[in-house]
């Protein structure tokens, strides 16, 4: 193990675009329909809802946080539709399941989608039996990341000590908050990012692929 994270007993991995390559595109269907979904909801042109489907991830975290703030939308009903896509540009990756394992400590997936999704997501990617629990936008009463909440309910959940957490994800923004707390972080760069900001002072790890880094820090 790499000494400087000789320290990590917490392994928490974000799900889309880091536990699989953002070139899979898979999030490309979630996002075509979250648009549709407000085009249809409000009798809107595709442009118009594009628009404000990006307005609200910007300025909420989340779509869906924007959509329940706003509009009071159903988060069930909204997971459900969005969530119902098909997932064969997905590939069993044994490397990757095979690193996790050797990772000491407990190792979770921290993520804005919800429970099933994310069930059927590892299960394509052959990692269903590789994470202890997954802590999903339900596990955070609505309220995603980056949202301080939401890694305050993680560790309030499952006992972890920030100090001794490394928190994995492809969209930098999140990883501030989780480097605020003490988490030591690792920003996935492989071109998901759509929010970019220039001070990366709360990275301290980057890979362009998170199997390749963690074979890379096991050795």
């Amino acid at each position: 193990m790499l000494a400087r994270l000789g320290h990590i007993r917490n392994w928490i991995f974000d799900l889309d675009n880091t536990l699989y390559p953002a070139s899979a595109d898979l999030f490309s269907q979630i996002d075509a329909k979250m648009t549709g979904y407000i085009a249809d909801r409000f009798d809107l042109e595709w442009a118009d809802a594009r628009r404000i489907q990006k307005g609200y991830f910007l300025d909420h975290g989340t779509t869906l946080a924007g959509l329940m703030r706003e509009h009071d939308v159903d988060p069930h009903h909204f997971l459900d539709y969005v969530h119902d896509i098909e997932m064969d540009v997905l590939e069993e990756n044994a490397p990757l399941a095979a690193a996790i394992a050797k990772l000491p400590g407990r190792k979770i997936v921290f993520t804005n989608g919800d429970g099933p999704y994310a069930t059927r997501v590892l299960a394509r990617l052959g990692l269903g039996e590789t994470f202890e629990a997954v802590h999903d936008i339900h596990a955070m009463d609505l309220k995603p990341k980056p949202q301080a909440s939401a890694y305050a309910g993680l560790c309030a959940a499952f006992g972890l000590d920030p100090a001794e957490s490394l928190f994995a994800d492809d969209m930098a923004r999140n990883l501030a908050p989780a480097a605020a707390i003490g988490m030591t972080t690792v920003w996935v760069d492989n071109g998901s990012e759509q929010a970019a900001d220039a001070d990366r002072s709360f990275i301290h790890f980057t890979t362009h692929d998170i199997t390749h880094w963690l074979h890379e820090v096991l050795e």
